[in-house]
């Protein structure tokens, strides 16, 4: 954001509730002032508040991964030294076992009040991945929402809507031209002053064009779909927060193609809620819904009402999320 406005806004402007200012009482706040956190980069945090605008150390020392500042948090610094004094309790949290090998937690977004997450109608459109993208959510306590890009390019939207509401039925889905102005309306209810929505999805699904939609400006560059395989290009390498015309912020992420949930089991009993009650009717609490007998889960699929690929898909999520976490509290320990 351009840190010459900070002056000229108010808290509430960049998000702040009444949430934050009950962690004030704490000792280690006093004589300090609230800034919320633009983008991370390697040593240094790029901060806006009111009060102060610009690059601070990232000087707050802490073990635990979740400890430290991520992009949309709210930490408090000395007014004189722009050290960090503390961290705001948090709203919500994304997060992700790091991708690769390595048995580290990495910290998406923090203070997100909805999720915008991305996908495309081609090649790229993956119940499999929408469920991670999901479980996330609603393991953070953030509202999700689907967006259906490049709606414009397809005959018939029937079977990526129908294919979305497989997961939930209650799913919030939004189709749209993301170059199409009047699309992007519809987006509105998400974007007024103080909210924070965070765009979620794999490279090339439009994610940039709808930033500069949203931003009216050419904030990201963006690229064109390759006529081999459907997919788009990745053009976004880094997180950064930014202030929308409508008042709102928008976290963008980088495209994630490897998403290794951990520490989401609750999440993802939600997204499969209509299997996690079925197991609950199962003759025997340690079912593992396959030939046991009075598997309420294997009679859903005898009986049509429920597919055994979304068994299968639930089954997996959970055994990866699983091992990822008991490998990262094994690295902890």
């Amino acid at each position: 954001m351009n840190t010459n406005e900070a002056p000229h806004m108010t808290l509430a402007d960049f998000g702040w509730t009444q949430f934050y200012k009950t962690a004030e009482t704490d000792p280690a706040f006093d004589g300090t002032i609230p800034v919320r956190v633009m983008a991370v980069h390697r040593d240094a945090l790029d901060v806006a508040g009111p009060e102060f605008s610009g690059r601070i150390h990232q000087s707050l020392q802490h073990s635990d991964e979740e400890g430290r500042p991520t992009i949309g948090d709210w930490i408090a610094i000395n007014p004189q030294t722009k050290r960090i004094a503390a961290l705001y309790p948090r709203k919500s949290l994304f997060k992700r076992r790091n991708a690769g090998k390595t048995n580290r937690l990495q910290l998406i977004a923090a203070n997100v009040d909805t999720v915008f997450i991305v996908t495309s109608a081609n090649m790229d459109f993956n119940v499999a991945r929408l469920e991670r993208y999901l479980a996330l959510a609603h393991e953070a306590g953030v509202l999700p929402v689907v967006i259906i890009t490049k709606a414009d390019l397809v005959d018939d939207l029937t079977p990526f809507l129908d294919a979305a509401r497989s997961i939930r039925h209650d799913l919030l889905i939004e189709a749209i031209d993301s170059r199409n102005p009047d699309d992007m309306v519809r987006l509105a209810p998400w974007l007024a002053k103080g909210q924070t929505v965070a765009l979620m999805g794999s490279s090339g699904v439009g994610k940039s064009t709808i930033i500069n939609c949203l931003l009216e400006s050419a904030v990201q560059d963006t690229q064109g779909i390759r006529e081999d395989d459907s997919r788009g290009r990745h053009t976004t390498s880094g997180r950064s927060l930014h202030r929308m015309q409508t008042g709102g912020w928008l976290i963008d992420t980088p495209g994630m193609r490897e998403i290794q949930v951990v520490d989401v089991a609750g999440g993802i009993e939600t997204v499969f809620d209509d299997i996690a009650a079925l197991a609950g009717q199962c003759r025997f609490s340690n079912c593992q819904h396959t030939s046991e007998p009075g598997c309420a889960v294997q009679a859903a699929i005898k009986a049509g009402t429920l597919e055994p690929d979304r068994l299968e898909r639930f089954q997996k999520l959970q055994r990866e999320e699983r091992h990822n976490t008991e490998m990262l509290y094994e690295a902890h320990a």
